[in-house]
């Protein structure tokens, strides 16, 4: 995952100032074909590149409309991908058009004309990967996640079809990615702790006027190469 960070300080839900307890994470899509994240974000940080237009979100209200989500996924001006997170995780964005948005991180990834599978393929191992990054954060799973259509079915968000519009044109669905996430999740769980083993300890042996230092087991072994018995020998920690 390429994260990079650009907060929307002068969108007007950035200065509410609201925050929440992410519960879940509502995948968007742009609904545009236009994959730079230029369109979005900025101002140009020297990897977006110039929007010459100005028409990015990071204003009181973009479009005159009162949006805002958590991050976008998309390109770079050097073709490259990358998440720009454009909220606080925890702040309430203004995603979803429904109560989501008092418990689900929102992001948007740009759309192109919906049809080039390598951008396709490129933009979603990264909301994978960010998905993953996200419920590591917050102690969610892969059953926390939905994308916008979802959560028109369930009553929490408003009525539109992203991302089911896109992702089966290239042979996903939510459900491939739930389990793209879910595999993520278990290649990054931590090792078993490895049980150190027990120090070995070391003796002082005399054995009449010779002295050396042994390990317990070692000492055991010359003692009785040499053909002395315990009354002969003397040993201490």
């Amino acid at each position: 995952m390429n994260l990079r960070k650009l907060i929307f300080i002068n969108n007007a839900c950035y200065k509410v100032g609201r925050t929440i307890t992410p519960k879940g994470i509502m995948v968007h899509s742009t609904g545009a074909n236009n994959p730079n994240l230029k369109r979005y974000v900025g101002p140009d940080d020297g990897l977006l590149g110039k929007n010459q237009y100005n028409n990015y979100w990071n204003q009181d209200k973009p479009d005159g409309r009162q949006v805002c989500v958590h991050g976008f996924i998309g390109k770079l001006a050097d073709g490259s991908i990358a998440t720009y997170q454009t909220l606080p995780w925890n702040h309430r964005g203004w995603h979803a058009g429904g109560s989501a948005n008092d418990t689900h991180i929102g992001f948007e990834i740009c759309e192109d004309g919906l049809t080039d599978v390598s951008y396709f393929s490129a933009v979603y191992k990264e909301a994978v990967e960010l998905c993953v990054y996200l419920c590591k954060q917050y102690g969610l799973t892969e059953k926390d996640i939905i994308c916008h259509s979802e959560g028109c079915k369930l009553g929490i968000a408003s009525n539109h079809g992203d991302v089911m519009h896109w992702f089966p044109k290239h042979g996903k669905s939510m459900d491939t990615f739930r389990a793209a996430v879910k595999v993520g999740l278990a290649a990054t769980e931590a090792p078993a702790p490895v049980t150190p083993t027990t120090p070995k300890k070391y003796y002082r042996v005399q054995v009449g006027a010779y002295s050396v230092k042994l390990n317990a087991d070692a000492m055991l072994a010359k003692i009785k190469a040499a053909g002395f018995t315990d009354a002969f020998v003397k040993y201490s920690e």
